[in-house]
């Protein structure tokens, strides 16, 4: 080895890893998850990604670079890009520019995923939220999902089209307002 080698080799070793070259601690990763679950959904900003649980997983992939896997609430959601783009930012952001961004359509998106808070939000802003599936013992029958303007459980589906794709529009016969819902399918 000569003597520029030499000197390259040790500034390589005495220099500080660049924070994409850092391995991500266990807390560092769960902060990066929490940044990305408190992007608001840009379709209905009155919820993050992490209160309708699009977030599949962030992890540390085989190479030591940030995976962020997310599911669509609807398969061929046209949100998708921007979401994909404000996580790309947020990688970026924390020193991970190559970090990477993947769509995972198995097991798929359902509104089980929507956190309490989410569905606290949705019914908040005129939007109601789907029921819980219901668990084993009595099947309980409900005429519909009731209206998040007067509480009234006298409700029918108005159009199955919403401003989004994964919306239904519906109607409360008690106080004649119209409101949209997650479509459950």
């Amino acid at each position: 080895m000569n003597f520029g080698e030499s000197a390259r080799a040790g500034a390589a070793a005495t220099r500080p890893p660049r924070p994409s070259e850092q391995r991500l601690s266990e807390q560092r990763l769960s902060e990066l998850r929490s940044a990305i679950e408190e992007l608001p959904d840009p379709e209905l900003p009155v919820v993050t990604l992490g209160d309708l649980g699009v977030v599949h997983a962030v992890r540390i992939g085989a190479d030591g670079t940030p995976e962020v896997e997310l599911t669509p609430t609807f398969l061929g959601c046209p949100a998708m890009e921007v979401i994909e783009q404000a996580v790309r930012g947020v990688l970026t952001e924390a020193g991970h520019p190559a970090g990477r961004v993947h769509r995972v359509l198995v097991p798929a998106w359902s509104t089980d995923r929507i956190s309490e808070r989410g569905r606290r939000r949705l019914a908040e802003h005129g939007i109601a939220p789907p029921g819980r599936p219901a668990g084993a013992g009595p099947v309980t029958l409900e005429l519909g999902p009731s209206c998040p303007h007067c509480g009234s459980p006298a409700t029918r589906p108005l159009s199955p089209f919403g401003a989004t794709r994964c919306q239904s529009i519906l109607l409360c016969t008690a106080c004649r307002e119209t409101f949209a819902q997650f479509r459950t399918g």
